[in-house]
């Protein structure tokens, strides 16, 4: 699978072990940056080139990292088509995938163990998709994301 990395500063050393990590166990890797540590390197400009890689290549995904990982799973969900999703735990790593069809996952480097990062990044690449009333609401995400407005309230 191609997965795309992104961070700033505070998660570059976590992204380093997933990049790593990921390559040992045959995973195709783009690592948007930043590919030197300088403690002065803001989020977007990586973190938004790894969310634009995962939209235009479908069927790949993206792990992005910063401090405590709000900041780039905001930034990566401004891109249209991705659904970012902040992990923390097991529980959540999995059902970005299986509830929400998440396509980036967002990490804490200053709040995981890079024993803790891998193991959230491998559940994650390997939960699959439920779909069923989860693909029906993501259908009104993403047709509200396409502008045809807000999807109607229950009767």
């Amino acid at each position: 699978m191609r997965v795309h990395l992104g961070s700033d500063h505070a998660g570059y050393e976590r992204k380093a072990a997933i990049a790593a990590w990921l390559r040992e166990q045959g995973h195709d890797v783009v690592d948007h940056g930043p590919l030197t540590y300088d403690p002065q390197d803001d989020y977007p400009p990586f973190v938004l080139r790894a969310a634009e890689g995962v939209v235009n290549e479908p069927g790949s995904v993206a792990v992005v990292l910063g401090g405590s990982g709000n900041g780039e799973q905001i930034a990566a969900n401004k891109v249209q088509g991705v659904r970012a999703a902040l992990a923390w735990d097991e529980d959540t790593a999995a059902l970005a995938r299986r509830h929400n069809d998440a396509n980036v996952l967002s990490l804490a480097g200053r709040k995981t163990t890079e024993q803790e990062a891998l193991r959230l990044v491998e559940i994650f690449l390997s939960t699959d998709f439920e779909g069923d009333r989860h693909a029906r609401r993501l259908a009104m995400i993403s047709a509200y994301e396409r502008g045809e407005g807000l999807p109607p309230l229950p009767a």
